[in-house]
């Protein structure tokens, strides 16, 4: 029986080689919003990895959108220039299918890099803003709390989610991922920890659910038909009394209604009194119930590192893509390997066609790029 991780999957109109899907891994090395000579090598180097599909990393719509001053943005023509040099120069050497992730920190902006400690960037500091968030919540004790959205705000931002899907169009990406997940602004209005609002986005699940899904309707409207959109979300808050799985099985089915074609599952990030469970393929039964009750295309992800692990998953019908992250950080050519390991086959540039082992003498399949 030929490996399911290895079998096409299309989403919408677009069709992917394989279910391996590069997930969107902040780098925190842009400048003013813009990519640079870090994402050429960082991205070229993924693109060459053998999956079906390559996510960039979240990508802010407004420089207040951003989680750190060094964020990736794609909101004004300068940071579409940047960016389209990028994907330009990797697409001359990777047939590789390239997503989007569409995001806005909220509350979690204005923060330092991971490596700096990731605390808050007060709005007095040369490079920090006043954040905005569903309400004035803040994310940690002491920060300063966030500015809450009014009706302009939130036409705004709505229009911001538009006006970076268009410029990624124009830059040639094929897919479209909401941000929905890890504490950012629309997991923000979902989960009642951080949404207290009183008006029609607060309250119900009904409530907490609407602009998250007028973001993701805008953005589908904005995309042509055939281009698949689709959300990433967190399935549990892991708080008491925060976000749960129930709603988010809610909130896949109003996605597929409104015309997701994924929804992609994590969990998390909202709040700092979270309590996770870490372990191997620890995320994997949120997705499987959410493909369960609503038959939307589902991808898993998190602590999945494995070949076998990751075909299990799928083989199992418990997701019906695998996402990595850090593995594919660790190891770039973990599709090769697995690829090896599972009796498939990848695309691969000729130029390396001679590290292809022995025993895997078919392993590789010609990317016809990279002749030049």
């Amino acid at each position: 029986m030929p490996p399911r991780l290895f079998e096409p999957l299309r989403l919408d109109d677009l069709e992917l080689d394989n279910r391996i899907i590069v997930a969107p891994m902040c780098q925190y090395s842009a400048h003013a919003g813009q990519a640079g000579d870090w994402h050429l090598m960082h991205l070229g180097q993924l693109a060459q990895s053998g999956a079906g599909l390559l996510t960039l990393e979240a990508t802010a719509i407004s420089p207040e959108a951003r989680i750190s001053p060094a964020d990736l943005g794609l909101y004004c023509d300068e940071t579409e220039r940047a960016l389209g040099r990028v994907l330009d120069a990797v697409r001359a050497f990777a047939p590789i299918p390239v997503a989007i992730q569409i995001g806005h920190a909220g509350r979690k902006g204005s923060s330092r890099a991971p490596w700096d400690g990731g605390t808050q960037i007060t709005p007095e500091a040369p490079d920090g803003w006043r954040t905005e968030a569903p309400s004035a919540v803040p994310h940690g004790e002491g920060e300063v709390a966030p500015h809450a959205l009014d009706a302009e705000g939130l036409k705004r931002v709505r229009e911001d989610f538009v006006a970076t899907a268009r410029r990624a169009l124009r830059i040639g990406i094929e897919g479209f991922e909401l941000h929905g997940a890890h504490g950012y602004l629309l997991h923000q209005f979902l989960s009642p920890l951080s949404n207290r609002r009183t008006d029609a986005y607060g309250g119900s699940l009904e409530n907490r659910m609407r602009f998250p899904l007028e973001c993701f309707e805008a953005v589908r409207e904005a995309v042509p038909a055939g281009r698949p959109v689709w959300m990433r979300v967190s399935a549990t808050d892991w708080v008491e009394e925060g976000w749960s799985l129930d709603e988010t099985v809610e909130l896949a089915r109003a996605l597929k209604q409104r015309g997701a074609a994924a929804i992609h599952v994590s969990t998390g990030g909202l709040s700092t009194a979270q309590t996770v469970p870490l372990g191997p393929g620890y995320q994997v039964p949120f997705a499987e119930r959410i493909k369960a009750e609503t038959g939307l295309t589902t991808i898993a992800v998190g602590l999945i590192t494995e070949a076998a692990q990751a075909e299990a998953i799928l083989r199992e019908g418990r997701a019906d893509a695998i996402s990595l992250a850090r593995a594919l950080l660790f190891n770039p050519r973990w599709p090769w390997h697995a690829a090896a390991e599972l009796g498939a086959q990848v695309r691969a540039p000729r130029q390396y066609w001679r590290s292809q082992p022995r025993e895997h003498k078919d392993l590789f399949r010609d990317t016809q790029f990279g002749q030049r």
